[in-house]
């Protein structure tokens, strides 16, 4: 019985260590000739901007790999952060842009990301855009510089008709 329970657990080990070895990802060296995103800069700083103001920015990159760059996906950290990106591919040399709009409608200071994937080497890119959205002025109602208006007096009956 000690047998049966000494290669059962040895079984057991044998085939948990196999598993893990085999969850292992491989790391295949980078491909030499893959697109590669070259970006004139990875943050944009909005600055100080009022409410309302154009949220729009533009992020230029060119792809200084060997083969085409084709971007699968771009998306905001949240729902005020929405990019948009070229869908066909990119060829070697080109330039292009990820647009991306900010709403501010949103007061306070601000840090987002654009994440992009894409078959470029890295394949994950992560884009930073920042700055602060001023509230609107506080206005006060005009005050009436005119003297409140005297009530007009009301007729009152009296008894006997006079």
């Amino acid at each position: 019985m000690k047998k049966l329970l000494s290669s059962i657990t040895l079984m057991a080990g044998l085939l948990l260590a196999g598993n893990m070895f085999a969850q292992t990802p491989a790391t295949a060296p980078p491909d030499p000739n893959a697109p590669v995103m070259q970006f004139e800069r990875d943050t944009i700083d909005y600055g100080t901007i009022p409410h309302n103001a154009d949220g729009y920015r533009s992020f230029k990159f060119t792809n200084v790999g060997k083969e085409p760059l084709i971007i699968n996906n771009a998306h905001g950290s949240c729902g005020c952060t929405v990019p948009t990106y070229v869908h066909e591919p990119i060829q070697p040399g080109a330039p292009s842009e990820i647009k991306v709009h900010y709403a501010t409608d949103r007061v306070g200071p601000f840090i987002k990301t654009v994440t992009l994937t894409s078959n470029a080497n890295p394949s994950t890119k992560i884009l930073v855009i920042k700055g602060n959205v001023l509230a609107d002025p506080v206005t006060t109602p005009p005050t009436n510089t005119l003297p409140p208006t005297p009530a007009t007096p009301t007729k009152t009956s009296t008894p006997g008709g006079h």
